[in-house]
């Protein structure tokens, strides 16, 4: 491999190294800047946050064990109304003997 083919492969990685390359910096570059206006959140919002999604996982469970009694009485009653009636029980005949 001579100079006279690394000069064309040398100009073409440039070309592909600004092509890629710039446009990847330029973004980098902007996160960084937006990163830094970004002011951070004080102590006291994070703690609160941390608290809501405290609040929120328990509210989930609660209404997960809703659903759950919900799915019980539904099948409960659906089992009762699939069941055959039972047979009402006849007055027996023989009534005691009244003296």
């Amino acid at each position: 491999m001579g100079p006279e083919i690394l000069v064309p492969l040398g100009g073409m990685t440039m070309v592909v190294a600004i092509v890629v390359g710039r446009p990847m910096v330029m973004a980098w570059a902007k996160k960084i800047e937006n990163e830094s206006r970004r002011p951070p959140l004080p102590p006291e919002v994070l703690t609160r946050l941390e608290r809501m999604e405290q609040s929120i996982d328990a509210i989930a469970v609660e209404v997960e064990r809703i659903s759950e009694g919900q799915r019980f009485t539904t099948k409960l009653l659906s089992e009762v109304h699939d069941a055959p009636a039972a047979l009402p029980a006849k007055a027996s005949s023989s009534s005691p003997a009244t003296p």
